[in-house]
């Protein structure tokens, strides 16, 4: 057995559980553990059922389904990182998936609901890809490196088929059933690997080299164990080369179900959960047609990923001013432009649907708030304030991300990484109450679907 594995098995059989936690204090290797081998304390689940991860027998095993992952409670950036893990396939020579995401996002990344932006370390078995043309070998379970989902990343060995991914020099990884041990050593946006104590594969200029460290469920059942953490000196990453803070965030939807929304009986069959889309077809036969938070929310940051499914028709669209009033021509006739229109849905927010943050295909882009932007009686600057600075959508089709920040009576919505409405006031607003996925009508999908409570 690996000299290491001994010294791991050592600090595990010393600590108490207090000192196996989170934030336990380094040995003398300057390792702590990572997983404490009792229960999943300093680990979140973001984005998998509450039986996707169990921790039994000292190791956290994972029964692959649904597709997610369970990430670290707090970002890390340069480390040395040790753990174990081995495939339990239905059969011997079947495949077995799944991976360790070094400096990763908190979330998944748009357009998808099972991973996120980050390097992915693979963690498989019985899988080896080859290039047609060339024949050289694509993808493998021997410690490939590659980015993910936007994360960027230069191979120390050029791939064959040019990805981003570092193939390994030789296979040392053992098969299913058989515990394997990993090394991975990051630092300044570098990362290498050592299976089974040899380094084999590695990757350079890495973008983020800061974030969150995740494992991975992807179809199979896979058990993780031993793991700990020594870490090292900041080497002083730019804010861009940063993940984001994941700080706070509750899933109301992502890739498991509907038990914090009020699903009424009409709604069964039309807001239907599709693994991580949650899919409305514009037909709920409910009293109240929307879809409604169980739980009230005062401050916070909603995190909303969307889009329109539906064909689009050629239609015509007012043009609306940045003062929210609407374009008219010479005659005081409003302007109105040809648009593709694939429908229409919206956000409410704190139990009001006059405080909703619309979806539509309008000219003047997504994010306005309509109820207040068309009501007369509110001040000038209210109006121009709830109505976009910029047209952000991205094309029909495809998926689009909010951001939505009330503090009090102040809202600021981010569409696609792009501010559209900025600290605008909404006068009389509820202090508190539901939010709500609006029904109009039209088909609709949402999907990760975060929200941060604000103090």
């Amino acid at each position: 057995m690996n000299p290491t594995c001994f010294a791991v098995r050592a600090v595990f059989a010393s600590m108490t559980l207090l000192s196996m936690a989170a934030g336990a204090q380094a040995g003398e290797d300057g390792f702590t553990p990572l997983f404490n081998g009792k229960d999943l304390d300093g680990w979140i689940n973001v984005n998998c059922r509450k039986d996707t991860w169990a921790v039994r027998d000292g190791m956290i095993a994972t029964t692959g389904k649904p597709i997610g992952f369970l990430r670290s409670a707090r970002q890390y950036e340069n480390f040395v990182m040790e753990l174990e893990w081995r495939h339990m396939p239905p059969k011997p020579d079947a495949v077995g998936n799944s991976g360790i995401f070094i400096w990763a996002d908190p979330t998944p990344a748009l357009g998808q609901g099972y991973f996120t932006r980050g390097i992915e370390v693979q963690v498989l078995v019985n899988l080896e890809w080859r290039d047609k043309k060339t024949g050289g070998v694509t993808a493998s379970s021997h410690g490939d490196i590659f980015s993910i989902w936007g994360a960027k990343c230069t191979p120390d060995r050029p791939h064959p088929a040019g990805w981003e991914r570092c193939i390994p020099s030789e296979n040392r990884a053992k098969g299913a059933g058989e515990w394997n041990h990993y090394r991975i050593e990051a630092n300044d946006g570098r990362i290498t690997l050592a299976v089974n104590g040899k380094v084999v594969s590695g990757v350079s200029k890495c973008n983020p080299r800061k974030g969150y460290i995740a494992l991975e469920s992807e179809g199979s059942e896979c058990h993780f164990r031993n793991i700990r953490i020594k870490e090292l000196p900041s080497t002083n990453p730019k804010p861009d080369e940063v993940a984001r803070s994941g700080d706070g965030w509750v899933p109301l939807y992502a890739n498991t179900d509907l038990d914090a929304w009020n699903m009424e009986e009409g709604h069964k069959g039309h807001w239907q959960p599709a693994d991580w889309v949650l899919k409305y077809d514009g037909r709920s036969e409910a009293k109240d047609k929307d879809l409604w938070t169980k739980k009230e929310y005062g401050d916070f940051t909603l995190l909303c990923d969307w889009r329109l499914p539906g064909k689009p028709k050629k239609m015509k669209r007012p043009v609306i001013l940045s003062t929210g009033e609407y374009a008219t021509d010479d005659a005081g006739k409003q302007k109105e432009v040809e648009i593709d229109d694939a429908g229409d849905s919206g956000i409410y927010l704190r139990g009001s649907s006059k405080s909703q943050i619309n979806i539509w295909c309008w000219p003047v882009g997504s994010g306005e708030v309509y109820g207040y932007r068309t009501d007369t009686n509110q001040p000038a600057e209210v109006r121009a304030g709830v109505t976009p600075k910029v047209k952000a959508d991205k094309p029909l089709g495809q998926w689009n991300r909010f951001e939505i920040t009330m503090k009090g009576d102040r809202l600021t919505v981010i569409l696609n990484g792009q501010t559209v409405i900025e600290n605008a006031q909404l006068p009389g607003v509820p202090k508190t109450g539901k939010l709500a996925l609006q029904h109009h009508g039209d088909p609709v999908e949402f999907a990760n679907v975060y929200i941060k409570e604000l103090d």
